[in-house]
């Protein structure tokens, strides 16, 4: 890609914001953390993000309302769900919206892995969806003929 890549941290607790901003950010990500799912869905109206890790559950729209709004509206944006509630309904809702898995507590290298492995699928998305060159200026051997 070759703008920087976007991430979106959206989480109740602060301090998981906190924590990945600098890690993230010195890992070659931009940054914008947020700890209301309104505002986030605001800024989310307002510019695209390559990745969103949300945490799922929230006052308002759920992590999971979230990545929902995201695939209709941005859906190559690759999401991250991290969540203190695992279950095997949570598991299989997430699967379904194409987004990976986290449960609390998580170590930040284990967060920063798998933001590097969504930019990397961001990467592969967008060359499949490039199209093929050609290079119409370059002769054709010749067949023998003519």
């Amino acid at each position: 890609m070759k703008e920087p890549i976007s991430v979106m941290v959206l989480d109740d607790e602060a301090i998981v914001g906190e924590r990945l901003r600098p890690v993230l950010e010195k890992a070659g990500f931009q940054v914008e953390t947020f700890t209301e799912s309104p505002k986030a869905l605001k800024r989310l109206e307002e510019k695209k993000f390559h990745i969103l890790v949300t945490d799922l559950k929230m006052d308002g729209p759920s992590g999971l309302d979230v990545i929902s709004y995201l695939k209709e509206h941005q859906p190559d944006t690759q999401a991250i769900l991290i969540t203190g509630y695992p279950t095997i309904e949570r598991c299989r809702e997430t699967e379904y919206l194409n987004a990976a898995f986290v449960t609390k507590p998580f170590k930040l290298e284990q967060i920063v892995k798998l933001v590097q492995g969504a930019a990397r699928n961001l990467e592969k998305l967008e060359k499949k969806s490039k199209p093929a060159r050609r290079d119409y200026g370059r002769e054709k051997p010749s067949d023998g003929i003519g």
